[in-house]
């Protein structure tokens, strides 16, 4: 006799997820740490852009950039998990 309660209807539970597309979604949140983290890569102060150093432009730019590869992974983890029948804020 089992002691773990099985689900009595199927939106319980964790949603059933494609293991490939999160592994692609955690890569492209790591893209970002890892180019900022790697500090010698950028500090320097040419070329200029607009007359402004290479170290303040290049990380201006990764604003843009994480901002597109954050929208990108959370849209992969949606299409992930597919879909639910359970609505936003809604207890399962």
């Amino acid at each position: 006799m089992s002691t773990t309660p099985t689900p009595s209807r199927p939106e319980q539970g964790p949603p059933p997820t494609d293991k490939g597309k999160m592994a692609i979604a955690a890569v492209l949140l790591c893209i970002p740490i890892v180019a900022l983290l790697w500090v010698p890569s950028y500090a320097k102060t040419d070329p200029e852009l607009l007359g402004f150093p290479f170290f303040f432009w290049y990380q201006f730019l990764w604003v843009f950039i994480c901002s597109a590869l954050t929208w990108t992974a959370y849209r992969l983890t949606l299409s992930a998990r597919g879909k639910t029948t359970h609505q936003v804020g809604e207890d399962r």
